[in-house]
């Protein structure tokens, strides 16, 4: 994926600040005009630059306040029927592939340690599985952010990946 320019980057800022923000506000805010904040928009979702609305939903809040990340091993020639499977968890929220000893790393949710328990369960159940460890989260010390990456390419003179 090619990185944003720093206006761009300047924009995505603003979002992050004021996601409700009109087209209007952020040009106004970034003293742009509307239809070029409106075209880098649809530029930036276009390439795929904007995730889905969901990340920002806490789990907590759909009654799953447990989560844990599982290391997954798998047969390699499985992966794909291994990735289609734990997509249909609900409590999979996320599975990432991993170089190393381990193949993937899941990110589960869950109510209570019972359904953590029997969720580590399904996933070693899954045909192609060979073994898993789960590691629980007790706390996020730092949560996922951006900002500061945004902040460092926003006050670039880089321009060279301006986009055309």
């Amino acid at each position: 994926m090619e990185p944003v320019d720093p206006i761009d980057a300047r924009l995505l800022q603003a979002l992050g600040e004021e996601p409700r923000a009109t087209v209007v506000a952020l040009a106004e805010r970034l003293g742009l005009a509307r239809n070029t904040v409106q075209a880098r928009l649809t530029r930036l979702e276009a390439r795929g630059v904007l995730g889905s609305f969901d990340r920002r939903i806490e789990p907590a809040a759909l009654g799953h306040p447990l989560r844990a990340y599982v290391t997954t091993r798998v047969e390699q020639r499985r992966l794909a029927e291994v990735t289609t499977a734990l997509a249909r968890i609900p409590e999979v929220v996320e599975v990432v592939g991993l170089a190393g000893d381990d193949d993937l790393l899941v990110q589960v949710v869950a109510r209570d340690a019972d359904a953590l328990y029997s969720i580590a369960g399904s996933l070693l159940a899954v045909p192609g599985v060979e073994r898993t460890s789960t590691a629980l989260v007790m706390r996020q010390l730092v949560p996922f952010r951006l900002d500061p990456l945004l902040a460092r390419r926003a006050n670039s003179d880089d321009t060279s990946t301006r986009p055309g």
